[in-house]
């Protein structure tokens, strides 16, 4: 007969520890250790694979190699011929459209080719004061970039960021340098904490907003060191943007406009970014 007195062993369940709970991490409460993981993360891989200096890379996601724009136009082609005339007259739109756009894809092989150049160019530089190529980590002209330093034998970062669309990882970043942010100000303070030189190609609204949020801090002095930006495919740029009505109207400095230069090809943007960097950081090649 059991002990009526006999008191029940009761077993409590371990409480989690706050930094493995995962509820807590994701509640409003732990927001700034969210924060704090993204800031303290990506600064131990960069410190434990020597990454010290990036050659940043901003453009479009939506861009595409040549040889898919080539696809794709052949593709619109065949359509028009088979396609009745209800609706050869909007493939005919469509390929109107395509071939304006060709600047992008041909932009995109210029990327390759610069970050290529750019990186065997740090190659030939003592190990601690290479550059590495960095981009938003996504497709289109980022995919570029970190192509053409795979293509040379290098290292190359993605900061990448979760967006219901258009961002992925591009296959060609190095794996060990491949991150996923969730704050935008987070992936931002390592384009500009690491980022020594800017090469902005055509984009959209992500492209304006680091491009102006760069030249801000900029010519506002909250930089320590001067950073060489380079507007890339001239026409584009100043058919979008009036640079010259800012002084006109009055709202900057002249010497503002020299906080960038444009470059039309490869190799100008080549020998402006590297001739800076070299006066800048006293560089010498082994």
């Amino acid at each position: 007969m059991e002990n009526e007195f006999e008191i029940p062993e009761v077993k409590i369940q371990k409480a989690a520890k706050a930094y493995n709970n995962i509820e807590f991490l994701h509640s409003s409460e732990g927001r700034v250790v969210r924060m704090l993981s993204e800031y303290l993360y990506p600064g131990q891989q960069f410190g434990k694979f020597g990454i010290k200096n990036l050659i940043i890379f901003f453009g479009s996601a939506r861009t595409k190699p040549i040889a898919e724009w080539n696809r794709i136009e052949k593709e619109l082609e065949a359509k028009i011929k088979t396609a009745s005339d209800g609706r050869k007259q909007q493939f005919e739109e469509k390929l109107d459209i395509h071939r304006k756009r060709k600047y992008l894809s041909e932009c995109y092989e210029d990327s390759v080719k610069l970050a290529e150049m750019l990186t065997k160019w740090s190659l030939d530089l003592p190990y601690k004061k290479q550059f590495h190529i960095g981009t938003g980590g996504g497709p289109g002209m980022m995919e570029a970039a970190n192509k053409g330093a795979q293509n040379a034998g290098g290292k190359s970062v993605g900061l990448n960021i979760s967006l219901p669309f258009e961002q992925f990882p591009n296959q060609f970043i190095s794996p060990e340098l491949n991150f996923e942010f969730h704050y935008f100000f987070m992936r931002k303070f390592w384009f500009v904490y690491l980022g020594r030189a800017i090469v902005v190609f055509p984009g959209g609204f992500g492209t304006m907003d680091e491009l102006f949020e760069l030249l801000t801090l900029i010519q506002t002095h909250k930089l320590s060191h001067r950073k060489p930006i380079v507007l890339y495919n001239s026409n584009f740029w100043k058919k979008l943007i009036n640079f010259d009505h800012f002084v006109e109207m009055g709202v900057i400095n002249k010497a503002d406009l020299e906080l960038f230069k444009f470059a039309d090809t490869p190799e100008t943007a080549f020998n402006y970014i590297t001739g800076e960097l070299e006066k800048l950081y006293n560089l010498e090649l082994v």
